[in-house]
């Protein structure tokens, strides 16, 4: 092992110290345990770095990760310097965090942690709001090397919620909500209002917003939010971006037709993020300068996203998708039957624990002709003979369990026809051993 390499699993090995809600949940949502101040403190220290560079924030149940791959796209097509900041990560901690869709180095992750290190110990040992957790010191390690790396504007994609995610400590120039739905309901909430006020905590006074259509109970919860901060309203609608709030109704047409426009995403969904994405743009008005239209069209061709919809075979055609919730396994169900020719559907699903696999199944497993249940390697994956008997009833035909990823990838081979289609979805993290299966990730932590 070279040194550079020890020296970056060494700083992962400190980072996994810490507590690390994306492996388990705590009992709580509040304060105590997603504390600002804590990322706050840790920003201070490091002279607050996120104010040297302007930031979009984008929250969200559904595409927050497009929208936020769409935004930066179109900035670095328009010649500006961007940082991404995203979670989870498919195969490396280095995805998290990249400055013109380059992945953070691995001497660079090794150099912060030094850097933080000293900081969090001493957070860590005079008591106040305890130790920092493993994603408030990455959020404050990412805000401080687009400082340093100069970047021109930030992309920071929010982890949980929006209200108490550590990325909340930014003032952004435009806090966008992408499609709100029922995800994490122990955490942020058992209803739409619940859950669409905690994502509308990104919303700051005199500021602005943008949203994609919701429902009415969320986007109630959204106009409100605007109101009592006295912040802009965007609404990302289909004919163009409308500016609800204050004052009356506003419609300006987009730059250029998004139908017309081809996008290197696929799936109906996807013009709805991309929507928002263009309607943020057109909210910061010349706050970063003039974004031509053909960098705009550049950008929504050329954006890469990773295991969304993502085509990994033909004949079957296997696809693999981050979908794990009602709502995203409904947009999936939707896109498969718009994009693509085939005779059977074969799924292969594994969940997380805590999501409602039997409410995921209800919207896509009546097409399915095959099921094959399987487990990822992370610990939060749930057990596959729980989620069997959670899904069998909603799903037309047979469901088995193959333990191991690759294993169960194999199975629906053997069970899939050369005009079938294999579907691999339920979990980012089943979708990247899939990936890691099939050779497509260039390197794994």
């Amino acid at each position: 092992m070279s040194e550079v390499e020890w020296a970056y699993r060494d700083a992962l090995d400190y980072l996994n110290r810490f507590v690390d809600y994306e492996k388990g949940m705590p009992y709580a949502y509040s304060p105590a345990e997603f504390n600002l101040e804590r990322t706050a403190g840790l920003l201070a220290d490091l002279g607050n770095p996120q104010q040297a560079y302007p930031s979009l924030l984008i929250a969200g149940t559904k595409g927050k990760g497009s929208t936020a791959a769409f935004l930066e796209s179109v900035l670095r097509a328009a010649g500006r310097r961007t940082g991404l900041y995203s979670s989870p990560h498919l195969h490396t901690w280095r995805e998290r965090i990249q400055v013109d869709r380059r992945l953070i180095a691995k001497e660079e992750v090794a150099a912060w942690i030094e850097r933080l290190r000293p900081l969090v110990e001493e957070m860590s040992a005079c008591g106040g709001h305890g130790p920092p957790t493993y994603y408030e010191i990455s959020t404050a390690l990412a805000l401080d090397y687009f400082a340093a790396r100069g970047v021109e504007v930030a992309v920071l994609e929010v982890g949980l919620g929006g209200r108490l995610d550590a990325t909340n400590v930014v003032r952004p120039l435009v806090s966008a909500i992408t499609t709100v739905g029922y995800d994490h309901m122990e955490v942020l909430g058992d209803t739409l209002a619940k859950i669409a006020a905690e994502k509308a905590g990104i919303i700051k006074p005199s500021g602005r917003a943008v949203s994609a259509p919701q429902q009415e109970e969320a986007m109630v919860v959204i106009e409100r939010t605007c109101r009592e901060h006295q912040a802009v309203l965007w609404v990302a609608a289909e004919e163009g971006a409308l500016r609800f709030v204050p004052g009356p109704a506003e419609l300006r047409p987009y730059p250029l037709s998004l139908e017309e426009t081809p996008l290197s995403l696929r799936g109906p969904f996807q013009r709805i993020n991309a929507r928002v994405a263009l309607t943020a743009l057109m909210a910061l008005g010349t706050q970063i300068g003039e974004i031509p239209v053909q960098a705009i069209r550049e950008g929504l061709c050329t954006t890469h996203w990773p295991g969304r919809l993502e085509v990994a075979g033909e004949r079957p055609w296997l696809v693999l998708d981050g979908a794990h919730n009602p709502d995203s396994a409904r947009a999936l169900r939707q896109a498969l039957q718009a994009e693509f020719s085939f005779r059977r559907l074969v799924l292969v699903m594994g969940f997380s624990r805590g999501h409602d696999a039997a409410a995921f199944a209800r919207e896509i497993g009546p097409m399915a002709a095959q099921v094959v249940i399987t487990v990822s390697r992370h610990p939060r994956a749930a057990n596959p003979q729980a989620v069997a008997e959670a899904v069998r009833a909603a799903v037309a035909g047979p469901v088995g369990v193959v333990e191991g990823v690759p294993a169960a990838m194999g199975r629906a081979r053997e069970l899939a026809a050369p005009e079938d289609l294999i579907c691999v979805c339920g979990s980012l993290f089943v979708v990247a051993e899939a990936r890691e299966a099939l050779g497509l990730a260039e390197e794994v932590d």
